[in-house]
């Protein structure tokens, strides 16, 4: 006889995960996989506008002998407007960068590009001193806002490559650089310091690339840098003290890179024009050619570290290039160009490793962090250039490089920088 339904025992409940309920596997699978693919559209995007941003700076000093000779400037009122540049632009970029970290800004980007239009507006019209250096403000104002948050997007965009992203977004600003002195030199010296008005296009270039950007940061990538954070991607729990060792460990190596990378971008055809005399367009072209060995070995030095690990590319970079520049100074013309290649190949590999390294050391902090390392290395090339050509006056071009040959030396320290795979094992 059947058992009456009302009487039949219950199956016990099947335990349901509270997760599933919320969020089914195959949904939650997606949005990780989402947000660890490399958004290469957005790293493409800030680092042509890292190449307008970094040819826009590089007009300031090119336009120097026309407000020398129209303003009568003698030479520490032009060293007062580069300080009063480096100042706003290496300065303040940290503490725009810890202000983005607390308090998001996506539109921050397309916002800071204005600082230097109008910086460019002001130097093209300055025809008094005050107003020279404060065109000079407004334009380091646009770079302080320009590099902390383009380089957040490039590491919420980068999916887990953040070196690549970073090598992608720091050469844009390699060729914009490079650029800047051509740019001058067909518009600037031909139309004067007016036609610096013209270059105010592409600031507005890159505020509209910039505000698609930002839009993209608003709707996307606070969420993946979110969800980045909760899987804690990348992010290591170091203790503080020995956190802040390795972040001055790595500004030393800052310092040892731009000191010696400023030694050849300022003087290196001055060093050729006086040991070999050569002609200037033959200086230009070994100029030219370590040059692009820096952008080369600036997108090589950040996949590279994504897939062998940042500290062995550091160790590599900035002590391995220490034979050929001890040999430097010693060669003949034939070899000087070789070596000079292999220096910057070297060298430039370094800095999309040393970024990144630093802001997984400091995990929650990739505004400050990006915004403390561009600004020290422009600091550094800045004053590295100053103190240089103050020896070559005093002692001569030639023994800039024979002390310079030592600087990378500096990269024994690499050896006390923490072991970041180790210690994501542990």
């Amino acid at each position: 006889m059947s058992t009456p339904i009302a009487e039949q025992p219950l199956a016990p409940p099947v335990p349901v995960a509270a997760e599933s309920i919320i969020t089914p596997p195959t949904v939650a699978a997606t949005a990780v996989g989402a947000a660890s693919k490399t958004v290469f559209s957005v790293i493409l995007a800030i680092s042509f506008c890292h190449l307008l941003n970094d040819m826009m700076q590089s007009l300031l000093p090119a336009i120097y002998p026309n407000l020398k000779s129209g303003l009568h400037l003698d030479f520490g009122q032009i060293g007062m407007i580069t300080l009063a540049y480096q100042l706003t632009a290496s300065i303040l970029q940290p503490l725009v960068g810890l202000y983005a970290d607390k308090r998001p800004t996506p539109l921050a980007l397309p916002g800071g590009t204005l600082f230097s239009l109008a910086g460019l507006l002001v130097l093209s019209a300055a025809h008094a001193y005050p107003m020279v250096l404060f065109g000079a403000c407004l334009l380091g104002l646009g770079s302080s806002v320009f590099h902390p948050e383009s380089s957040r997007v490039a590491r919420m965009a980068a999916g887990g490559r953040h070196g690549l992203a970073q090598s992608l977004f720091q050469v844009g600003g390699n060729a914009g650089s490079a650029l800047g002195p051509l740019a001058a030199a067909v518009v600037v010296v031909r139309w004067g310091q007016s036609s610096v008005a013209f270059f105010a296009v592409l600031a507005l270039l890159s505020c509209g690339i910039l505000w698609n950007v930002g839009t993209w940061y608003k709707h996307h990538g606070l969420e993946r840098l979110k969800k980045s954070a909760t899987r804690r991607e990348g992010v290591l729990e170091l203790p503080k003290r020995e956190a802040m060792r390795g972040i001055a460990i790595l500004l030393t190596l800052i310092f040892s890179k731009y000191v010696y990378l400023a030694s050849l971008t300022s003087y290196f055809t001055f060093y050729l024009i006086h040991r070999f005399s050569v002609s200037v367009e033959v200086a230009q072209l070994h100029l030219f050619a370590f040059l692009a060995a820096v952008a080369v070995g600036t997108v090589a030095g950040g996949p590279i570290g994504d897939r062998f690990g940042r500290k062995y590319v550091i160790w590599f970079s900035i002590l391995g290039v220490l034979p050929f520049t001890l040999l430097l100074p010693h060669v003949n013309l034939f070899w000087t160009m070789p070596l000079t290649i292999v220096i910057g190949l070297l060298l430039a590999s370094a800095f999309p490793a040393i970024v990144v390294f630093a802001q997984e050391l400091v995990p929650g902090k990739i505004g400050m962090i990006s915004g403390l390392f561009f600004g020290f290395s422009f600091g550094m090339g800045g004053l590295g250039a100053a103190v240089l050509g103050e020896v070559a006056d005093v002692w001569g071009i030639e023994t800039v490089y024979a002390i310079c040959a030592f600087l990378p030396a500096i990269g024994l320290l690499a050896a006390f920088l923490p072991n970041l795979r180790q210690k994501s094992a542990t």
